[in-house]
């Protein structure tokens, strides 16, 4: 049990997931072990989520979508750290894409790229090639409560699975303390 949320296996509650995150638990060896609960879509947002369903700031992982550009050239990538840090986008991300500029992706192109619910965005599910970066605290971390595409639920998964997506690389120094 993870705070005041009621848990079920993901694979059985695709009404829960967004079109991309089930279609990618249908085949994901590590399926299993994710867990999905529906939240009040108002909710949804870390910090309020967070304090109304009794979970903690450090078991909630946040997954932001960056855009890196040098030249014409655009590189997107997913971030993963805890909720009790803050991305670097401008410099560990930045130097990770090779990119000249990095900066949080445009919600229209986020949401269009990924084909989710802002303020539900997930590393489960992102577009083949994206890497995603994945702070070691979050790899560390035991059970972590992440978006389940939608607004309206959330996935819990142990955060070595998510160091098992495709894309994924731990990136020592990606998240920074608040």
């Amino acid at each position: 049990m993870v705070g005041r949320l009621e848990l079920a296996p993901a694979l059985e509650r695709p009404d829960l997931l967004a079109p991309p995150v089930a279609a990618f638990l249908s085949h994901w060896s590590r399926a299993g072990e994710v867990q999905v609960a529906p939240i009040d879509p108002d909710l949804a947002d870390t910090e309020a989520f967070c304090a109304a369903y009794d979970v903690d700031l450090a078991q909630s992982a946040n997954c932001v979508v960056v855009a890196g550009k040098r030249g014409e050239q655009l590189r997107l990538a997913a971030c993963l750290v805890l909720a009790t840090t803050r991305a670097d986008v401008n410099g560990v991300v930045r130097r990770r894409l090779d990119a000249r500029k990095a900066s949080f992706a445009p919600l229209e192109q986020t949401v269009g790229a990924t084909g989710m619910e802002y303020g539900g965005i997930t590393p489960l599910g992102l577009p083949a090639g994206w890497p995603v970066l994945v702070d070691p605290a979050v790899a560390a971390a035991g059970q972590v409560v992440v978006g389940s595409g939608l607004r309206r639920s959330k996935l819990v998964l142990p955060g070595a699975a998510l160091a098992d997506l495709p894309g994924a690389e731990v990136l020592s120094g990606l998240g920074r303390e608040l």
